[in-house]
Order: structure tokens, then sequence, then C-alpha cells
């Protein structure tokens, strides 16, 4: 245990088995850079956080993370990082040469989970700030720069390249573009062999399995008319009701945990008139592929049932009938780091070490890119404990926030020697 550090005990259920064979870098920590770079990260705490308020007050809906990612970019130059570059994509780079040419990613997502023109004016009550995005992910931003700093003041040399990222298009309908463009079409692709998304607070969960996402847009159109007059048409919103009361019926295994909702419906023009088109967005997960492409189906069949069945009530014939158009807008593959993975093990140690009570478990982060291409990733915690992602009341309490850069510096450290 370091001197000096106050350890937070965070537990968490234990999701799946923690791997036996845990590696044991046990003499990292008192390596005089070690200590001096994790000190670094503590002392420093209140002026990170100050950071994550200002990044979390720029707007970043996904799709509009430019002056976020300008942000970023000026916060990499400060930092001494090499070959800095906001890439085709809008992803933000910045390298810390190693010994060797491969290279660790270690990434952050620069939107946010809300339409543009949200307040993203941060505010506090108490021991929490309140603010759309402020955990999610201005804490994994902050982190970043924190770790980079740290290291930077220690004079820590890795082995390998560190490449640190602050990614687009991880929220909603973004489906992962920023990753999937760095691990599939960037020049630097061939050198990345590893990589951790930091996402999310608790250092004590570690994201080891991809939840698989599928999602879908369904657009109906019908031929409308007035409410009164035209009364006994057919009508998309109507079948968009009917579509709705069938998904919300549908059952679902809880292990493997595969869940739907049904998460946007627009449509319409009046209400005295009825509606010739309605939108519905709809998002299916599950950590079983095999069990994500049944409920594939089974969200296609309530989407036929549901217009036949407002067809059929209304008696609609040719013009006059709902037709529907599914549409997948989304698609996150699943998958998982295997658990006897040097990464894996190497966050279970930094975890237990500052004071934790590691699980591994599932969610839909940037690491599912990677881990379907056979790339070993995690997606950690920067620190602290927030509730209400994606929502308004979004929160963070900053208390101990420290703990969640010194595990990643800690997991990435460990690693590196492996």
């Amino acid at each position: 245990m370091l001197k000096g550090m106050t350890l937070v005990l965070v537990l968490l259920p234990l999701l799946v088995a923690i791997p036996a064979a845990l590696a044991q870098p046990a003499d990292l920590p008192e390596q005089p850079q070690v200590r001096q770079a994790l000190d670094y990260i503590r002392a420093n705490h209140e002026t990170h956080l100050d950071k994550q308020v200002q990044i979390a007050e720029i707007p970043a809906p996904t799709f509009h993370e430019a002056e976020r990612a300008k942000f970023l970019e000026k916060e990499f130059r400060r930092l001494g990082l090499k070959n800095i570059e906001i890439d085709k994509q809008g992803n933000v780079l910045g390298w810390r040469p190693g010994k060797t040419e491969k290279a660790i990613v270690i990434a952050a997502h620069l939107d946010i989970s809300f339409a543009v023109g949200v307040d993203t004016k941060v505010r506090k009550e108490g021991g929490r700030w309140h603010g759309p995005g402020l955990a999610d992910d201005s804490r994994g931003l902050i982190a970043l720069l924190a770790i980079a700093e740290a290291l930077d003041h220690a004079k820590i040399q890795t082995n390998r390249t560190l490449l640190f990222v602050a990614n687009v298009g991880e929220e909603g309908l973004g489906d992962l573009s920023g990753v999937k463009y760095l691990f599939k079409e960037s020049p630097h692709r061939a050198r990345l062999d590893s990589f951790i998304s930091i996402d999310g607070t608790s250092p004590a969960r570690i994201t080891t399995g991809g939840t698989g996402v599928k999602r879908y847009r369904v657009t109906l159109k019908g031929p409308g008319g007035h409410s009164y007059g035209n009364f006994g048409r057919a009508s998309t919103i109507h079948a968009a009701g009917r579509i709705v009361t069938r998904l919300a019926s549908l059952e679902v295994p809880r292990a493997p945990k595969t869940t739907y909702n049904v998460g946007k419906i627009e449509g319409g023009t009046a209400i005295n008139a009825i509606a010739e088109t309605c939108t519905m967005e709809i998002d299916l997960r599950s950590e079983n592929p095999g069990e994500l492409d049944k409920l594939e189906v089974k969200m296609l069949e309530a989407v036929r049932l549901g217009v036949e069945e407002e067809n059929g009530f209304r008696q609609a014939t040719g013009p006059n009938r709902i037709t529907a158009d599914p549409k997948l807008v989304g698609l996150r593959p699943a998958g998982q780091t295997a658990h006897d993975q040097p990464l894996v093990k190497a966050a279970v140690w930094a975890s237990k070490f500052t004071g934790h009570s590691p699980s591994l478990g599932y969610s839909s982060t940037d690491s599912n890119l990677p881990i379907s291409l056979g790339i070993p990733a995690v997606t950690l915690g920067g620190g602290g404990r927030s509730d209400n992602a994606h929502s308004l009341d979004e929160w963070f309490e900053p208390a101990g926030a420290w703990n969640g850069p010194q595990t990643v510096l800690l997991t990435i450290l460990a690693f590196d020697r492996m």
C-alpha cells in the first residue's frame, strides 16, 4: 500500500469468476518513478476536477464533437505528446514513444448522449456535481490527461508506445465510428496491439465483454388525412403503438442478459391530423450473439404484425395501407477478452492494489470493436462515483476520484512489463 494514499473500497457484485493466476508485479508500485507518478495524480486531483468541469461544459453531442476535440488537441500539445493530429474521422491522437513501435491505445470518448442544444452547464450541490456527460465521459477524458501528465512528470519510459486517443462516435448512433476508423482504416492500425478504454467511474468494474448491439430505425408511412373527416384511415402513430405493445410484451433471457428498448418515436404534424409518417428507433442488446439474432427476428415480426393489425382494423387497402421500412442503423459486435489474457490480469491486479474488489463483466463500449478483431481490450473506470448517465440529472462525486487514473496507470505499466 502506498504511503499517504487514502484507498477507497468499492464493492460490486462479482459478475464472473476472477482468474486465479493473477499477475503479481509486487515491486512495481515501490519503484520511485511509479510512486512519483501515483503521488502526482493524487496531488493534482482538484486541478484535474476543474478541467473535467471545463471539458464537460463544451457541448459535444454525437456527430458534433469538433469543439471539444480542438480543446483536447491543445491539451495533448500542452502535455508534450508527439505527432498530434485530428484524424479523418475526428479522433484526437497523441503519441508517447516507447522502446518498440507496437502501441497500447488508451482512449476516452468525446461525445455525449444528448441532442444538439442541451445545456451543459455544470452545477455543484454539496459533494456532488451535476451535468450532462460530466461522468460519461468527461471523467474518462480527464483521466486520460492525468495519466499522460503523471508519466511525463515521473519521466517513466514504457516498452510499448502509448497512443492517447480522444475519440468520436461512441454514443448512440455514432456506432463506435471513432474506434472503427482507428482499427480498420487508420494508417496506424497495424501498430495497435491492445486497447484500454476509460469509461464509467468505478475502478472496481473491469469490462472484458462487449455486449452486442443492433439498432433499427423503423419508418412507417400511410395516407394521412383529417382526424374527423377522414376518421377510419390507418394511422402510422397508431401502428407504432401496436408495435410497441408487442415489443413491450417480449420475454427475453436474464442470462445471457438480453434487452430491448424503443428509445425514440417521432411523427405526425398536428393534433387533428392522421399521421402520415412515424419513425421509431429501437435498441436491441445481448451478451450472446445468438440471442441477439433471435431478438432481432422477434422485433421485425412485431413490426410486421403491428402494421398488419392496424391495416386490418381500419380495413385499409391499396394506397390507404400503412407500410413499414425497418433499417439497421447501428451494429456493435459482441465478444470477450479472455480472463487469462495479460491485459485482464494486469487490470485485476491494479484494481486490487488500489483497494477495490474487482468484478469482470459485459457492457457496450468502445472495447467492443477491438475485441471483435481479436485485439485484447478492456474498459476501466475513471474514478469517483456517478449515476443517471444519459440523463439531464447525471451526477458525479469526486471524492477519492484520483484512484481511477492511478488504477489505469498501474494497469498500463503492469501490462507493459508482461
